[in-house]
């Protein structure tokens, strides 16, 4: 039987059968020939969750620059799936078509093609059809948002001039998160507070007439884990995070270009703050402190939805004053030299213990001996023994001590 025969009786027959069955089918195709269609992918991503160990075919997809693999249901498999007491059968369905001697014409080809489309159909009984389309699929594409973010790799942009957009990116894989971070812990917590505040905040800066955005100062010596905590930052998440060296920009105007060029859900930082050549003068080739701060809360500001900026500094004090204030950095976090709490947390880390009996010396050195994290985790690091790294950090908090005036 010809291809196009057999697709027009079993396209009848299912005309006869729905006709005469108490069952509804929702057809929802992969795309409407030009625009893909999200209820297709979402229901790719939550019926690839929901696979039973029954299935007896799997498509198997490795997305670029993804580490893991991503399962879906193949063609002509069913999947049963239930919602608020109705049962709901899945099948994915596949068809293929020749494409007219016309359409083959326009494509610039002398043969014939053959056109695949992919559908999933969703049947269940007519009396459900309300709660369907109103709460299932709706609910749906909820969690396969949530699907999808679990599953993000976040990336790292870095200004590139010869890339998309300005920006280039890799996967990062920054291990940094809160849980090893030896910051003031409640300043941890109240960071972690305020970042699940701002995420779930949508509707009440859409009520306040703000863009939906949040900006953070951190402050300290070097080595007190700022870009650490940036990391951490991303990885709580699930943000990707966009490295804006001011250095590496021209004018205001690649400034606004690589605003636009970022993406929602992300964290752009901006480093050592008070170093970048942020002039004050109406030089065209240089940035000017008005359009950084126009790029911070003006009208550009608002070319996208929940992102965060971060700005760093070795020296707060340097700062412009318009920079500071609420709106452009609305918290700012001192990131200081390591605390007690703070190397009992690099310990965990680095060694596995959560006591010892030379805990207590450490915590009287560090009392009167300013010491960064990164320099206590530099001397932890160097053998795994507990004993001799506690008493190789003694050491160096006593020369650190007595080189003190």
């Amino acid at each position: 039987i010809p291809a196009a025969a057999e697709y027009c009786l079993l396209s009848r027959l299912r005309v006869l059968s729905a006709r005469l069955s108490p069952r509804l089918t929702v057809v929802i195709k992969d795309s409407d020939g030009l625009t893909p269609n999200r209820m297709f992918e979402a229901s790719h991503l939550y019926l690839g969750a929901k696979l039973s160990p029954s299935t007896k075919r799997i498509d198997v997809h490795k997305p670029l620059q993804e580490e893991e693999l991503v399962l879906r249901m193949d063609a002509d498999q069913e999947l049963v799936d239930s919602f608020m007491g109705a049962e709901l059968k899945w099948v994915l369905m596949s068809s293929t078509r020749e494409n007219s001697a016309s359409e083959g014409k326009m494509s610039g080809d002398r043969g014939a093609l053959k056109a695949e489309t992919k559908y999933f159909e969703l049947s269940f009984h007519k009396k459900h059809r309300e709660m369907v389309l109103k709460s299932y699929l709706p609910w749906i594409l909820r969690k396969a948002k949530e699907i999808k973010e679990g599953r993000k790799t976040v990336k790292l942009h870095t200004v590139d001039y010869n890339g998309p957009d300005y920006w280039g990116s890799i996967n990062l894989n920054h291990p940094a998160t809160f849980d090893t971070m030896a910051m003031d812990p409640e300043m941890k917590v109240a960071l972690m507070d305020d970042l699940d505040q701002f995420v779930a905040g949508r509707e009440y800066y859409k009520r306040v007439g703000r863009a939906w955005k949040r900006g953070y100062l951190l402050y300290g010596p070097p080595g007190t884990g700022k870009s650490s905590l940036v990391a951490a930052m991303a990885n709580y998440l699930k943000y990707d995070v966009y490295d804006l060296d001011l250095s590496e920009v021209q004018c205001n105007s690649d400034l606004r270009r690589l605003l636009i060029g970022t993406g929602n859900r992300s964290i752009i930082v901006i480093e050592d703050i008070d170093c970048s050549k942020e002039s004050k003068t109406l030089d065209e080739e240089k940035i000017t402190l008005s359009g950084l701060l126009n790029f911070i809360d003006g009208l550009w500001s608002c070319c996208g939805d929940e992102r965060i900026i971060v700005f760093t500094t070795n020296h707060r004090e340097r700062l412009d004053p318009a920079l500071l204030r609420p709106g452009r950095m609305d918290l700012h976090i001192h990131m200081s030299y390591c605390s007690f709490s703070g190397f009992k947390t690099l310990a965990s880390n680095y060694l596995g213990i959560q006591d010892h009996p030379l805990f207590e010396k450490v915590e009287e050195l560090l009392k009167v001996v300013q010491a960064t994290p990164a320099e206590i985790a530099g001397e932890l690091m160097k053998t795994k023994h507990p004993d001799f790294a506690l008493q190789g950090l003694i050491k160096f908090l006593h020369c650190r001590r007595d080189e003190t005036p």
